[in-house]
Parts: C-alpha cells; structure tokens; sequence
C-alpha cells in the first residue's frame, strides 16, 4: 500500500502543480491582455499535458491507491475532483496521508 500512496502522491504533486501553473497564466492573462500572444504556447502545452495526459494518470492512480487503501467513495470522489481545484490536490494529499499514517508514513526499502 505504500508504493501505491508513493505513485498517488507523485501524481497529485505533478497534477497540482500544473494546474497552479494554469492559473496564473490566467490571471497574467486577466491583467494584461497583450501578454496572451506572449503565453499562447506554454498555455497550450501546460494545458494539454494537464487535461490530456496528467489528470487521466492521476485518476487511475487514485483508483488504485484507493482500491489498494480500502478507502471511502466520498474521499474517492475528493481526490478525483481535487484535479480540477487549483491547490485542492495538495490538500488533499496531505488529509489522505495523516488519515491513513497517524504516526507518520513507513519509508518503503530502509533497514531498520
């Protein structure tokens, strides 16, 4: 289950990050309109990889991680949802991990 929370979080910092990025291109874009032929393109990728490659990966692997976890539906629907609030996936992640990690998450491959 830890390797499975490790690909879940993974995945929730990488979609995070991306739709924060999203957001402020378009609050630069609100600001001043004349920087949109400037920004056109890393828009374009940034979207494109968020929506179209990222948030699928990220979904599959909170299927997963949930499956794996025995977690509720609701928190399910949360975690799937928390992709398309910007900054909710950080929140998210780190609500699911004290949940499920009271004491603290186990390092996965260290000797003790």
């Amino acid at each position: 289950m830890e390797k499975a929370f490790a690909r879940y979080r993974l995945m929730s910092f990488v979609t995070g990050t991306t739709l924060l990025t999203l957001c402020v291109f378009l609050i630069l874009h609100t600001v001043d309109l004349s920087l949109w032929k400037d920004l056109i393109v890393p828009v374009t990728i940034v979207g494109i990889g968020h929506g179209v490659v990222l948030y699928p990966i990220y979904m599959v692997m909170c299927v997963q991680f949930a499956l794996k976890a025995r977690l509720h539906p609701g928190l399910v629907v949360l975690m799937l949802l928390a992709g398309f609030v910007p900054g909710l996936a950080f929140y998210m992640e780190n609500r699911v991990e004290r949940r499920l990690f009271p004491e603290g998450r186990p390092r996965v491959g260290v000797l003790t």
